[in-house]
């Protein structure tokens, strides 16, 4: 099958947005690929290898590309997603001196071509990620997420992911009620309860990323301890105020802990809604949030009676811890 590839040379700050552009589009797939040269820094304290390939792609741009079928001319894929980037600008987001170009290409060139360069990692003292199709051997204290991320976001490889896990590892003590917002391929969801977490319920609005979570919380048999569903925070919030089966979603509002690996600007939306999810004392841990939205985002925790325990940092992007005072 011949497919439609539609590549962006961005930066990395505008590439999560302009990714869920390309989903939002129709795309079939979304690939993305950083700078892969030796002089980034990378957090090697767990012994972590890094197997992705050297390219010349400049520090702090990206590549997205996405993938799209029945297109009649290629060339209506970048007069619709020309405005919707030049629109990040106003946001503060910074897509650079971006271009764009489309090809043909075959399915099997791009549909697990990517999957050589997804490899088992370390990312916290005991959770390791491990690809569905790599055969791997674990020491006695690892504890195994097994993921197939599919078109979906999350493969702990990012910044904001491992950052979010890292700092699960530090919240979870043992039987916390979570709410995960933004699930993508439900790796947060997961680790959660690897580290011990008593349920978690993993919120989408991306219909593709409810079954990507579903798929692999199968894969790690935590379909009785996940709940996956279609729907944002407040909407669960509202069901719980009036009244609603909430045993149907495995927790009891308010929960311990909610995480939420998203957009600034998302995060900065609905941070009262987390409040009100939250019990006294409840903690907030939000990431995806870029250097140039950290004083935003900090503003609006405080604004919200949130107090900042502390903030997490790896590459340009920060995780924040905050508590419901």
């Amino acid at each position: 099958m011949l497919w439609h590839e539609l590549t962006i040379n961005t930066t990395e700050e505008a590439q999560e947005m302009i990714s869920n552009f390309l989903h939002e589009m129709g795309a079939d797939g979304v690939s993305i690929e950083e700078s892969g040269s030796l002089n980034r820094k990378r957090d090697t304290s767990l012994g972590q290898l890094y197997d992705f390939p050297l390219n010349d792609i400049p520090e702090g741009e990206a590549v997205i590309k996405g993938y799209f079928a029945d297109v009649a001319n290629p060339g209506d894929l970048i007069a619709e997603v020309k405005p919707r980037i030049e629109e990040l600008k106003t946001f503060d987001i910074d897509p650079g001196s971006y271009t764009m170009e489309t090809k043909i290409v075959n399915e099997e060139d791009w549909a697990t071509a990517w999957k050589q360069y997804f490899k088992p990692i370390r990312i916290t003292n005991t959770l390791t990620i491990k690809p569905t199709w790599e055969e791997y051997t674990p020491a006695p204290e690892e504890k195994i997420i097994e993921l197939d991320p599919g078109m979906a976001f999350g493969t702990g490889a990012h910044p904001t992911t491992s950052l979010c896990l890292r700092t699960l590892e530090k919240v979870i003590q043992g039987g916390e009620e979570v709410i995960d917002v933004g699930t993508g391929s439900g790796i947060l969801a997961i680790g959660a309860m690897k580290l011990g977490a008593k349920h978690v319920l993993a919120l989408d609005l991306d219909p593709v990323a409810v079954t990507c979570a579903q798929e692999n919380i199968q894969l790690n048999g935590l379909e009785q301890d996940i709940t996956v569903h279609l729907s944002d925070l407040l909407q669960v919030i509202n069901r719980n105020a009036e009244g609603d089966d909430m045993a149907k979603l495995g927790i009891t509002l308010p929960v311990k802990v909610v995480v939420a690996n998203i957009l600034a600007e998302v995060i900065m939306l609905f941070v009262d809604d987390v409040y009100n999810a939250l019990e006294d004392g409840g903690t907030y841990i939000a990431s995806g949030i870029y250097k140039n939205k950290e004083e935003a985002v900090e503003q609006a925790l405080v604004a919200a009676n949130f107090t900042i325990v502390e903030k997490n940092r790896e590459d340009d992007w920060i995780a924040f811890v905050a508590r419901k005072s």
